[in-house]
């Protein structure tokens, strides 16, 4: 289970309105087709046919595609600052628009977002307000990395799917209990299934 923060200015437009609507997340790069059964090498080479960029700044194009087409994975979540707001969400596969496919547009990659709760910025940490500060369009952290499921879970605690809105918390006796069962899935031989269990209680608990 990973979490990645993704900014929502796709080609110098702010898309969060749109994201949250229409339940997806975008990284732009329009005219480089569909890239779900397609290689590192060939996305390279797409990336170098349609853009001027070149050296480290194609470098690193090349990795937040790779990370959002490839990496990021069905059920992995997803963190979008906008303002005074941050946005979490559970991911979906990755789908390719071709309508949106345009300068005009750029939305044309995208991944379905399950929208579980907002958050004001300033109750995230420290470290998650620095990150989520950076320069880039799309990064990523472990779980097990990190520690955020310290403040992942109880931040999901009462969320409702596809609700932008701050929901009721659950009790700290009930979100210490499922810390402990997240805990005990680290020892799972299928950590990722008993984690996201965890998680799935969490959402739907109630105080």
């Amino acid at each position: 289970m990973n979490l990645y923060a993704i900014k929502p200015e796709s080609l110098g437009i702010d898309r969060m309105k749109e994201f949250l609507k229409d339940n997806f997340v975008s990284i732009g790069y329009p005219g480089l087709g569909d890239l779900e059964k397609t290689s590192k090498e060939e996305i390279q080479g797409r990336l170098a046919d349609v853009s001027e960029v070149k050296g480290y700044e194609l470098v690193q194009s090349l990795e937040e595609i790779e990370m959002f087409v490839h990496r990021m994975q069905d059920g992995d979540y997803v963190l979008v600052p906008d303002s005074e707001f941050v946005y979490l969400g559970d991911v979906g596969d990755y789908f390719y628009v071709e309508s949106s496919d345009s300068d005009d547009d750029g939305t044309c990659h995208r991944r379905g977002v399950t929208w579980l709760k907002s958050v004001p910025l300033y109750e995230m940490n420290a470290f998650v307000r620095e990150w989520l500060a950076g320069s880039f369009g799309i990064a990523g952290y472990p779980f097990s990395t990190t520690r955020l499921e310290e403040w992942i879970l109880p931040l999901l605690a009462g969320a409702e799917p596809n609700a932008a809105e701050p929901a009721a918390t659950v009790d700290p006796d009930t979100i210490r209990e499922a810390l402990d069962i997240l805990k005990q899935a680290l020892r799972s031989e299928d950590p990722d299934r008993r984690e996201r269990a965890a998680a799935a209680i969490l959402r739907y608990a109630r105080p």
